[in-house]
């Protein structure tokens, strides 16, 4: 899976067509019937079960079952925990998909100045952003994010990304690293870490 479309998977997740733009509103996919699944504990905080899911994420070396986990993270990033917010994001969501990319940055500031400690306005404005050429723009957005979730790994995708686009290889490759810290099954960050070490090592020689 090329590096672009994989951005568009993680760093938001909308029609391919757009190449990036995408809310992050995957459902998770059912586990097999024969597949123990941890759960959350009902007294947990929503923080608390998202640690939990990142915990689980980290430990998990199975692909499939970790992109299960994975799309929960998603869906938790989705819950900003305020209706009006909630409210935004799904406009702007709906513009993105029409290509009325002005209104959808109108919705998506909104939701920022609302909430600034929502990371996931952030991530979508990041992502939105980059659809429209504007990398410095993007990057900015995507170390917001990483300010408020460190263990964002779609915004981390995104970071490296862009560095790669913009030949910044080596900077690229401490960014897959970081996402694979915190997404270790994740095959096409796999791919993409050897392709940039390949890349890097013969440019050594």
């Amino acid at each position: 899976m090329p590096a672009m479309r994989f951005f568009a998977m993680t760093f938001a997740a909308m029609p391919l067509a757009l190449a990036l733009l995408a809310p992050t509103t995957l459902p998770a996919i059912a586990q097999e019937k024969d597949t123990i699944k941890e759960q959350p504990e009902a007294n947990l905080s929503p923080q608390q079960h998202l640690d939990q899911l990142y915990a689980q994420l980290k430990r998990e070396r199975n692909g499939d079952k970790a992109n299960n986990i994975a799309d929960e993270i998603r869906t938790e990033w989705n819950d900003s925990g305020s209706a009006t917010v909630n409210l935004l994001m799904q406009w702007a969501d709906k513009a993105i998909e029409e290509k009325r990319t002005p209104a959808a940055l109108d919705f998506l500031d909104q939701a920022i100045a609302l909430k600034p400690n929502y990371a996931e306005s952030w991530n979508r404005r990041a992502t939105l952003n980059y659809a429209n050429g504007n990398y410095r723009k993007s990057m900015a957005d995507i170390e917001r994010v990483l300010d408020l979730e460190p263990r964002h790994f779609g915004a981390l995708s995104g970071m490296a990304t862009i560095l790669t686009d913009t030949g910044n290889d080596q900077l690229a490759l401490k960014a897959w690293e970081r996402f694979l810290d915190i997404y270790p099954a994740n095959r096409t960050a796999q791919e993409q870490m050897n392709t940039l070490s390949e890349k890097l090592a013969g440019s050594r020689t």
